[in-house]
């Protein structure tokens, strides 16, 4: 072995070895959460944790570069070390960027840390837990993307069994692999989509909960790939049937103690502190432009809706609001309470800027002490404009272009992102929108082309 090392480098390369891991991965992600990353043989492993890995910002989306800045190193986390389950040569590390040897202020996983530092400073942890809704499907003889089973074709899919048990193989193999991980799986079921499934596993403070999805997305496409499947986190693949969310369930833990601070005095079911009042009214102040970060793509929109899905309601918020068990709030108060959890946010999203826009907000409630007014107990759905109006209920952006405008005109979105990623988010998604409004459909087509 050449170049510096240390006992802890040297400790954990030999605990490596031992199981059989010949490469590490120093793994960051693009603006899209989508993990990059480079791989180096373990005997690299102590320079590859001092960061000795260098990647060019300007090949990738929102790693905000020019071709001629120097490079950013990926400093891995040691205590994210993940043996790959399904490679097991290949051991993953969650990394941070770094440039001339101080954290790149626009990494994703940085800007996190920064929020996190924050709540730490106030004597908070945010424990996160994300529900993960995804589709799995396969390609048919004209290449188009169908469920796996040919029996999922049901106007109401939820809970089927019959087309779980058709896609147990992939399902055993990934569900193990979390639980081997030490994830606590507790549940997983085929949801109201053709192809559709979500995994619930345990809670985790927030910074290890963004690394684990991370790792998710790249382990479940894995598995499927090898299954011979697609796995997708688009948020919306059929415009008829519900979306993927990544509900986020969220609470305060004071620091030292991990006690739930959401947690009312009595526990009372579907109730929490005036703390998490405070927390869910900063993050209803800034719903439009958080908005444009948990639910960052054209394709989410069309999830957003009240109606659209074959079974019925498409189960996603329609409108800034918050209240009990109810589903039809952004922000709901599941019973028993002591969590908020938010139902904007999609699979698609860029965990780490999720959690730290949603974080910074619910902070800035606390600090300010705001009072998030009556909670919504309706079906709001289907409430008429006037009773919207009476009850004083906004409507979350309704497309990308709404909610990066919301994002780029909120002062707290560059105070989170910091001035070279809020630049660079504004316009990468300005672009994704324009280059989607001047594309022309399929739905164009058929509507026009022999019309006029």
């Amino acid at each position: 072995m050449s170049g510096p090392t240390s006992p802890a480098a040297d400790e954990l390369r030999r605990s490596l070895e031992s199981q059989g891991v010949r490469y590490a991965l120093a793994s960051y992600v693009d603006l899209h959460g989508v993990c990059k990353a480079k791989a180096v043989p373990l005997s690299h492993l102590g320079q590859m944790l001092a960061g000795s890995e260098l990647f060019t910002g300007a090949a990738l989306d929102g790693v905000p570069q020019d071709v001629s800045d120097d490079e950013v190193a990926a400093v891995p986390d040691p205590a994210s070390a993940t043996v790959l389950p399904w490679q097991r040569e290949l051991v993953w590390m969650a990394s941070t960027l770094h440039l001339h040897g101080t954290p790149f202020e626009a990494c994703s996983r940085h800007i996190l840390q920064r929020v996190q530092a924050q709540a730490a400073a106030m004597g908070y942890r945010f424990n996160l837990g994300i529900e993960t809704e995804f589709f799995v499907l396969r390609r048919d003889d004209q290449g188009r993307p169908v469920p796996l089973s040919p029996r999922d074709c049901l106007d109401k899919p939820a809970y089927d069994v019959r087309t779980l048990l058709d896609n147990l193989p992939w399902l055993d193999e990934l569900v193990s692999a979390m639980n081997q991980l030490g994830w606590g799986v507790y549940s997983f079921d085929h949801e109201d989509g053709p192809g559709q499934f979500e995994i619930d596993f345990d809670y985790a403070e927030v910074l290890t909960m963004a690394d684990r999805l991370t790792f998710f997305k790249l382990m479940a496409k894995e598995i499927a790939h090898h299954h011979g499947l697609i796995a997708t986190f688009m948020p919306k693949p059929y415009a008829d049937r519900t979306g993927s969310g990544a509900h986020f369930n969220m609470s305060l833990a004071e620091l030292q103690s991990g006690i739930n601070l959401f947690e009312t005095a009595d526990r009372a079911p579907g109730q929490v502190s005036e703390l998490a009042h405070s927390f869910i009214a900063g993050v209803l102040r800034h719903a439009p432009a958080i908005c444009a970060v948990i639910a960052p793509t054209v394709n989410s929109y069309k999830r957003l809706v009240a109606q659209g899905s074959m079974s019925g309601f498409t189960w996603a918020p329609v409108f800034i609001c918050y209240g009990n068990n109810n589903r039809t709030n952004m922000l709901r108060v599941p019973s028993p309470g002591g969590r908020v959890e938010c139902r904007a946010a999609d699979i698609s999203c860029n965990p780490y800027l999720g959690a730290a826009m949603i974080l910074a907000a619910g902070l800035e409630g606390i600090r300010e002490g705001l009072d998030p007014g009556p909670p919504n107990l309706v079906n709001a759905y289907t409430l008429t404009p006037q009773q919207r109006q009476e009850r004083g209920l906004t409507m979350l952006p309704r497309n990308l272009e709404e909610a990066t405008d919301a994002f780029a005109a909120d002062p707290l979105s560059r105070s989170v992102f910091g001035d070279a990623m809020f630049e660079a988010y504004v316009t990468y998604k300005r672009q994704e929108w324009e280059s989607y409004h001047s594309s022309v459909s399929d739905w164009e087509q058929k509507r026009y082309l022999e019309f006029f």
